[in-house]
């Protein structure tokens, strides 16, 4: 059974004069426990279906079913992480890591051992009473994985979370994201432009066409990448195969809307 569905989900601009649809009968399922990455040209709608499952905006026409049922978003926890990591600079680490769990008033001892335990999994046992303005990029966004996690939500949204960092930090939290979502089994989606984050991350690719956002194409990953580190996929012999076949893909549309 899926565990999340798009179904026939269409979305309106809306302004004085008319409105843009943005997205047309985007339809997809998600199982329990899988990570599905979504690419496309830019203002093709991928982050407006992100923003659709979160709650943010509601959809013109469609559903949104978690286990076939009409999705509650003010009863499913979501985790959002977002390319800016928007810490607190005048609160410490420990208490950004527990703003959620402080706003629902659920926060206990044992939620701060957690948050305490989740820092040491990602490296940063020893900054839980520092400042934000003392960590550096990569550091920002682990303390933003581990306040996205401390909520213990069923599905994560990421949209491009890794890509204002340099290169050798977003490789090591492509590996750390990825291992941690594997450890506690959580259900993933997406939203990058980067093809190899795509490949590396995912069990499916959606790519997208735009004017408006429609699912083009959907690839399976290999099962041997799969089951590798994102780094490892990189130096896997099938990596470019599948990279060469989105890259056409992605260009195929790129280039629709060039000429449009």
């Amino acid at each position: 059974m899926s565990f999340l569905t798009l179904s026939n989900v269409s979305h309106h601009y809306f302004t004085k004069t008319g409105f843009t649809k943005a997205l047309s009968n985007i339809s997809f399922s998600i199982a329990e426990g899988e990570f599905i990455s979504i690419l496309g040209p830019s203002g093709c709608g991928k982050s407006t279906i992100l923003s659709i499952i979160a709650g943010i905006m509601k959809q013109t026409e469609g559903e949104v079913l978690l286990h076939n049922k009409p999705m509650d978003r003010s009863k499913t926890q979501i985790g959002y992480m977002l390319q800016q990591d928007y810490l607190f600079p005048w609160k410490t680490i420990i208490e950004n890591v527990l703003i959620g769990p402080n706003i629902q008033a659920t926060a206990t001892k044992e939620t701060k051992e957690k948050a305490t335990s989740l820092l040491h999994e990602v490296g940063l046992s020893n900054i839980a009473d520092a400042y934000p303005a003392s960590l550096s990029g990569g550091m920002r966004q682990r303390v933003a994985l581990v306040r996205t996690l401390i909520t213990n939500p069923k599905i994560l949204l990421l949209d491009e979370p890794f890509s204002a960092l340099d290169y050798q930090t977003k490789l090591k939290l492509e590996d750390l994201v990825f291992q941690l979502l594997q450890t506690y089994h959580k259900t993933a989606l997406l939203v990058t432009h980067d093809i190899g984050e795509a490949i590396a991350m995912s069990d499916r690719i959606l790519v997208m066409d735009a004017n408006p956002g429609v699912i083009a194409k959907v690839f399976d990953v290999p099962v041997e990448l799969r089951n590798e580190m994102p780094f490892m996929v990189r130096r896997h012999p099938k990596y470019q195969l599948i990279f060469d076949k989105v890259w056409q893909e992605l260009n195929k549309h790129e280039g629709a809307m060039s000429k449009s």
